[in-house]
């Protein structure tokens, strides 16, 4: 069979839209399709989703891919040899095995209603809020599933009793999807991968499994979890129903993780991806680094079931690319994200403003759920290119805080260097086709940054994982990263040491007026 005969499926389930995505053997996109599902946002600080509408998402996108790469001639039925999957990670659903019904929203990794159970178990367990970090690497936190798990056996009518009875089951959103596709209530396959298990806080990082400890301690039953596997391995066919049948799904990684895989990043290698929220991970190879600045150890991945396990450093941004939707939806200053460059490029600064997006409390290398957003610095001088230019600065700052945090943690030798000796930044996700927020990152690191020719790099990761366990792609493929360097774009500092430096403090001054705010009167 050529190269352009053989196919990878890949489903990109995100925090706003669903991708469905068919590469082919070169690892280009032959056809594609994106739907977008519904926010809700049924309190302050509560953000869900239609757990049924993620798999209708799903149904659409693949149907639609596959028509389109065949009207383009690419004979896909015939090629098609496995499926890849990524999906938002942290987001919590539970749902009835025998119905396949779901019993409560998906509630979405960045919902922060658990505030006051995480208060509760800080105060009561003798290791505070850093409990459970030495097994899991996790700090009790809003963000990860086992808290929001707590909070829906604590509130929703008739969980606690389907769970005695064996029929309530937990999953990601990968879970979720996976046990639909192998069949659902005809004997769906109730797995997770080893990424996204490692952001429940119910993982113990070392032994690879749920760690009995942790649960025992939070009282939940280890028969909702499910088996936890790798990243690159044939886990099941997807079943009779689907516009696609019978192709075997066998790459399952967490959002951030497959990026890590679609950038080649080895040990000592760093990602930034931009998207509703900002993630940074830096690949410390097959040592755990416990972080001492604010960041969470954490899975990078494990390609197949024998391989290794690379781990990694991550420092979690909450409100990234949401920032910018804010500014078009709530505000109306912007009718389309992509007019957020052509706004903030007609002034040359923020003239003195300030933005710190901390709409839900701010995540790493803070984490502060009392933090609420602030704009400072605002004088008549003001207008909304300034405001604009300061929306796109608080995105690079909340990198460059976590990239420092990193830099301390993992030291000069847990970093890979270019020829040139300097740290080099991989960035993907959407918001990356600004070029203006490209410049303003490098010149706030005061150091390169890399935008790879396909910046949709989770979808690459999730296919490229696919196909190493069916034999389509090798390791060294995979991780050919000169190649790719040669078609990226390189954006470099130019931006004076000194305000730099200026720059930084006035944001590290604004973050601190963002924090004990959450309690302000309505």
């Amino acid at each position: 069979m050529s190269d352009q005969e053989v196919f990878i499926g890949s489903i990109d389930q995100g925090t706003t839209s669903t991708r469905f995505i068919i590469y082919d053997r070169l690892a280009r996109a032959v056809g594609s399709h994106q739907v977008e599902f519904t926010q809700f946002y049924p309190q302050a600080g509560w953000v869900e989703h239609d757990p049924m509408e993620i798999i209708e998402s799903v149904r659409i996108c693949m149907a639609k891919a596959l028509d389109k790469a065949t009207a383009d001639g690419h004979n896909v039925d015939s090629g098609l040899k496995a499926i890849g999957l990524t999906n938002q990670r942290e987001t919590t659903v539970v749902w009835s095995k025998s119905t396949g019904i779901p019993l409560y929203n998906a509630i979405v990794w960045m919902d922060v209603r658990t505030s006051s159970i995480c208060r509760k178990l800080e105060k009561e367990l003798p290791g505070g809020r850093t409990h459970f970090v030495e097994s899991c690497g996790l700090p009790i936190s809003t963000y990860f599933s086992a808290l929001k798990l707590l909070w829906l056996l604590d509130n929703v009518e008739g969980l606690n009793e389907a769970v005695k009875k064996g029929d309530a089951i937990f999953g990601t959103i990968d879970t979720w999807l996976i046990w639909n596709l192998t069949g659902g209530v005809e004997n769906g396959l109730h797995v997770t991968d080893i990424s996204n298990a490692s952001r429940t806080m119910l993982m113990n990082l070392k032994a690879l499994d749920w760690d009995k400890s942790t649960l025992d301690t939070l009282g939940i039953p280890a028969k909702m979890l499910p088996k936890i596997i790798s990243n690159s391995e044939i886990i099941g066919n997807i079943a009779k129903g689907w516009p696609i049948t019978g192709i075997p799904i066998s790459g399952c990684l967490g959002d951030q993780h497959a990026a890590m895989v679609g950038q080649s990043c080895r040990k000592g290698e760093a990602k930034s991806t931009y998207g509703t929220g900002a993630f940074i991970l830096l690949n410390t190879g097959e040592e755990v680094i416990k972080s001492n600045h604010g960041l969470l150890s954490t899975v990078a991945y494990k390609l197949g079931p024998k391989a290794p396990v690379n781990y990694a450093l991550e420092g979690s941004i909450a409100i990234a690319g949401a920032a910018v939707q804010w500014l078009r939806d709530s505000l109306g200053i912007i009718s389309s994200a992509s007019e957020i460059e052509e706004l903030a490029s007609k002034v040359t600064s923020t003239g003195g403003v300030y933005f710190v997006p901390a709409f839900n409390g701010l995540f790493a290398p803070w984490w502060r759920d009392d933090a609420r957003g602030i704009c400072i610095g605002i004088t008549r001088f003001t207008n909304k290119s300034h405001i604009a230019r300061a929306v796109l600065e608080s995105m690079c700052f909340q990198v460059k805080d976590v990239l420092e945090s990193m830099h301390k943690d993992a030291g000069k030798k847990g970093e890979a260097k270019s020829e040139g000796t300097e740290f080099l930044l991989r960035v993907d996700g959407g918001a990356t086709v600004n070029n203006l927020l490209m410049q303003i990152q490098a010149d706030l690191l005061g150091s390169p940054v890399v935008r790879p020719a396909d910046i949709e790099t989770t979808a690459l990761g999730a296919a490229y994982a696919a196909g190493l366990a069916v034999g389509v792609y090798t390791q060294d493929e995979i991780f050919a990263s000169g190649e790719k360097m040669k078609k990226a774009s390189i954006f470099k500092p130019v931006l004076e040491e000194k305000l730099r430096k200026k720059k930084a403090d006035s944001w590290c001054r604004a973050v601190s007026r963002s924090f004990d705010l959450a309690d302000l009167s309505l």
